[in-house]
């Protein structure tokens, strides 16, 4: 079989992007940052967290984890705007949706971080001798993105993911290591319940 198969068809053609453009600018050589600023954050108010992932194996690219956060009054707000599922939303809206995220002098406060990790790191990860599946390097995305807004000083209260495995043991396990979070909802479909997760899923 192998003598006979043509590997040439496994190789994407050149004007293959494996990214989505609202990842770049207007030059796509040129990468957004992977986070806000978050200078201009009012850290005397709750925040709202969501987290979601797409990509789920080191053969075709990276897994990208995206968590925006905003604070919790602004919900109604947020909602306004229209985010919704990104598998729900053609090209031209999540471009939108994006520049609403990132724009420098935006309104609405909400902040995102980013975190890709590489095919290569998948891999070396998922080889190890000691078990370490991509729900568990899922697991490990989210705790750091956490532990980031965490960082910047503000007042996390709400946290929402779109579930990986499981969603209980999901939520007891993020529970016990967040307990300063009185709020934590893992659940199936979190992008299209809940706005925050939706963004995320956009950014």
């Amino acid at each position: 079989f192998f003598d006979r198969f043509d590997f040439s068809i496994l190789t994407p053609p050149s004007s293959f992007n494996l990214f989505p453009s609202t990842m770049a600018t207007d030059d796509d050589n040129i990468m957004l940052p992977q986070r806000s600023d978050f200078t201009d954050i009012d850290k005397s108010q709750p925040y709202c967290m969501g987290i979601d992932e797409t990509g789920r194996g080191p053969v075709l690219g990276p897994m990208v984890y995206g968590c925006c956060f905003y604070p919790v009054a602004h919900h109604a707000q947020v909602k306004e705007l229209g985010f919704a599922d990104s598998k729900q939303l053609n090209q031209q809206q999540r471009e939108n949706l994006f520049k609403k995220i990132y724009e420098p002098k935006k309104k609405h406060s909400i902040y995102f971080i980013v975190s890709v990790i590489s095919p290569e790191e998948l891999s070396a990860k998922m080889l190890r001798m000691s078990k370490y599946n991509l729900n568990f390097i899922s697991y490990d995305a989210a705790i750091d993105l956490v532990r980031q807004v965490l960082d910047t000083g503000v007042s996390l209260q709400e946290l929402y993911i779109d579930t990986v495995g499981d969603p209980g043991k999901y939520q007891a396990r993020m529970q016990k290591l967040f307990p300063s979070i009185s709020k934590i909802v893992v659940a199936k479909k979190a992008d299209s319940l809940f706005p925050v997760v939706s963004a995320a899923s956009i950014c």
